[in-house]
C-alpha cells in the first residue's frame, strides 16, 4: 500500500462521513487499497473494517477477473443483495475501492447516486501526485498517460 498523507486520510474520511449522512439506511464505508489493506472506515463498532477492506479488494479482484475474461472491459462497481440489505464494491481508480453497507430499506439508485461520485472523489485523492515538470512536457500528467480517467474508475 502506499502510503498517504495524513490530509488525503482526513479528507477521504471526511467523504465517508458525509456520505453516511446522505444516504439513509447506509451502515457504514470503507476504503481500501487494491492489495486489502484499509486506508479509511466509517463503521459501527460491531463491524471490523480492516476484515471488510480485505474482502472488498478480494471480490474487486474476483469480479475484475470475471469482467475481462467475458467482457473485456473495465469494472466499475460489485453489488451484492441479501435479504439482510446490499454491499456495493466501487472502483476508486486503478488503486483503491470504495465499499459501502446498507440495510435492507436502502436504496440502491440512492447509494448509487451518492456513493459514485464519492468514488471518483477518493480515486483522485489516493492518484499519485503528478510532477509539474511531466504535466508541462506531456500536456498530459502521469495518470492520463497510465490510462487513468477519474469520471471512469478503472480498477486494475
Amino acid at each position: 500500500m502506499h502510503s498517504h498523507p495524513e490530509s488525503s486520510n482526513s479528507e477521504i474520511e471526511a467523504h465517508l462521513s458525509a456520505l453516511r449522512q446522505r444516504v439513509p439506511h447506509l451502515i457504514g464505508s470503507v476504503v481500501a487499497s487494491s492489495d486489502g489493506l484499509l486506508i479509511a472506515g466509517d463503521m459501527p463498532e460491531t463491524i471490523e473494517p480492516t476484515g471488510i477492506a480485505a474482502l472488498a479488494a478480494a471480490q474487486l479482484s474476483l469480479s475484475l477477473t470475471f469482467v475481462s475474461t467475458t467482457h473485456a472491459m473495465d469494472l466499475h462497481e460489485v453489488v451484492l443483495e441479501s435479504g439482510a440489505g446490499q454491499v456495493v464494491v466501487y472502483a476508486a481508480g486503478p488503486t483503491g475501492s470504495l465499499t459501502v453497507l446498507t440495510d435492507a430499506d436502502a436504496v440502491l439508485g440512492r447509494v448509487h447516486l451518492e456513493a459514485r461520485p464519492v468514488a471518483r472523489a477518493i480515486a483522485l485523492l489516493l492518484a499519485p501526485a503528478v510532477p509539474l515538470m511531466e504535466n508541462t512536457m506531456t500536456g498530459t500528467g502521469f495518470a492520463a498517460m497510465n490510462g487513468f480517467r477519474p469520471e471512469i474508475p478503472n480498477f486494475h
